[in-house]
């Protein structure tokens, strides 16, 4: 444990160092329970210059409040938790047979890929098979998998909390991570 909180903080050094998220916007997500209790709170320090048309969407979708209410749908032990489906994944009309194929009004976004490693805190936007298909939804990594590695586009890095996202509430393996009651994002915002 103490060897994989080091290397988390080494590699959130070297990306803060790498790209300045430390002094970029953030993303703030307030999480809670599916009960409604209070999970805690995550701020990501988003990568503009890595990749703007997505970072500038995740803004958008933010600031128009379309995070709000919407569940962690597909969250994997030692690999990843995956949100954003604005479509079908909001606490308020959950399609629970849906959720996780939904996308926002806007259009998919052009993939935007680097180099940065998907290391634990790293935050990507998820896509179908076709690597230009990125909309609303992105995942929060909560170890190392290098088979995602300049595949996904990187959009942050989580500056905080990286421990509350290890504890949202996983799905089981046998059904790929769909959580059957599943964390929630009471609030998102942008910070600078």
């Amino acid at each position: 444990m103490l060897y994989r909180n080091i290397i988390h903080i080494v590699t959130a050094i070297v990306l803060c160092f790498s790209f300045s998220v430390s002094a970029a916007e953030k993303l703030q997500l307030v999480i809670e329970t599916a009960d409604g209790k209070p999970r805690g709170t995550v701020t990501i320090g988003l990568l503009s210059e890595q990749a703007p048309n997505h970072v500038a969407r995740i803004k958008r979708l933010t600031n128009e409040g379309l995070y709000n209410g919407v569940v962690f749908h597909r969250v994997i032990h030692g690999f990843m938790a995956q949100t954003g489906d604005v479509q079908y994944g909001n606490v308020r009309a959950l399609d629970k047979k849906r959720v996780g194929t939904g996308s926002s009004s806007y259009n998919d976004l052009k993939a935007e890929l680097s180099e940065t490693p998907f290391t634990p805190g790293v935050v990507g936007m998820a896509r179908s098979r076709y690597i230009h298909s990125a909309n609303s939804q992105f995942f929060i990594m909560t170890e190392t998998h290098s088979g995602l590695n300049g595949a996904y586009t990187v959009i942050g890095l989580v500056l905080e909390g990286l421990d509350i996202v290890r504890q949202i509430q996983p799905g089981p393996q046998s059904h790929n991570g769909q959580v059957g009651r599943p964390d929630v994002i009471k609030k998102a915002v942008i910070i600078k």
